[in-house]
């Protein structure tokens, strides 16, 4: 009889063990999720112009570009203690931004040079978190991003750095609702055209850069 007391104390114990470490680790395992929201996207850039050797004084014009955002991201987290989660992803924006037109500013003229538009940006990402309480998880990202920039047919590839903060509630078992703002950086791409004008070389050199900043709402689930 002492046996078989002792077994269910134990029994007990591992039991009540277990129920803790499921309830103080909701967010733990595999996940995916939806968001949608408002994004930002502000571009920069530095021109340089020269003819025969000369500076000629020229600038591009640009405005931001802002409108709808979605993602759709996959990934897992792990429980480093009760506490503290580390997650990793990878998410994926499909939504084109709007198209912003360009323009370029020279000897006092403004001519239109075509537009710009973000496309097909990704983020790849480590995410520390803290629990709230047993059913809400707080959360930063820190990543490594990409984008596609369409100018009238041709394409640039900008990489950069990414931020971001989030809150995680449990709705119900796996489901779970989130917020997020996110920040990215794209690093600067050069490039440059010459032609020869009347007998000299008209050089023109272009480097941009651009910021992306967005808010997203959605729903998600814990496999």
């Amino acid at each position: 009889m002492k046996n078989n007391k002792s077994i269910l104390i134990v029994i007990g114990a591992l039991a009540s063990t277990i129920t803790s470490v499921n309830a103080q680790s909701k967010f733990e395992g595999a996940y995916g999720q939806v968001g949608i929201g408002y994004e930002s996207v502000s571009p920069s850039t530095s021109t340089t112009l020269t003819y025969g050797g000369s500076n000629i004084p020229t600038s591009i014009g640009l405005n931001n570009s802002n409108s709808f955002a979605g993602t759709a991201t996959l990934g897992y987290t792990f429980a480093v203690t009760k506490d503290f989660m580390l997650g990793f992803g990878g998410e994926y924006s499909p939504i084109e931004s709007q198209k912003q037109n360009i323009s370029i500013n020279l000897l006092g003229q403004s001519v239109p040079a075509g537009s710009y538009q973000k496309k097909n940006s990704y983020n790849f990402f480590l995410s520390p978190g803290l629990m709230v309480g047993t059913d809400a998880l707080a959360y930063a990202k820190v990543g490594y991003t990409g984008a596609s920039f369409d100018t009238g047919g041709d394409t640039t590839n900008y990489t950069g750095y990414s931020l971001g903060l989030g809150y995680k509630q449990i709705i119900t078992g796996g489901l779970y609702g989130f917020g997020e703002v996110n920040y990215a950086s794209y690093g600067n791409q050069t490039s440059s055209q010459s032609t020869v004008v009347s007998g000299n070389i008209l050089r023109m050199s272009v480097t941009s850069s651009a910021n992306v900043t967005n808010i997203l709402l959605g729903l998600g689930y814990k496999f």
